[in-house]
């Protein structure tokens, strides 16, 4: 049995966004949102703590370049402690 995996006709030419994360420690209170809502599973907790004895979130070893820009960390953080910027994007594999 073959299956068949729909792709947009102009995939070539689409760009894949990149982010790059960025974290304000001591605002963080350890909620694990960002992490558990990261499509790519790009953020872990870190081993050091804040000033409020929170461990925060950092991008994990090997995932650096996995960020999509998606903004899931931003919008739901409620201490408003991680962000995201769009770095310049990649081209799509096969371009």
């Amino acid at each position: 049995m073959s299956v068949h995996t729909r792709v947009p006709i102009d995939a070539a030419s689409m760009q894949v966004p990149r982010g790059q994360v960025y974290t304000i420690p001591n605002r963080c209170k350890g909620c694990n949102f960002c992490i558990q809502f990261c499509p790519k599973e790009v953020l872990e907790f870190s081993e050091a703590i804040n000033n409020k004895g929170y461990h925060f979130p950092i991008v994990r070893k090997g995932k650096e370049e996995q960020c999509i820009h998606c903004r899931f960390c931003d919008l739901i953080c409620p201490e408003l402690a991680i962000f995201t910027r769009e770095l310049e994007s990649a081209p799509a594999q096969g371009a």
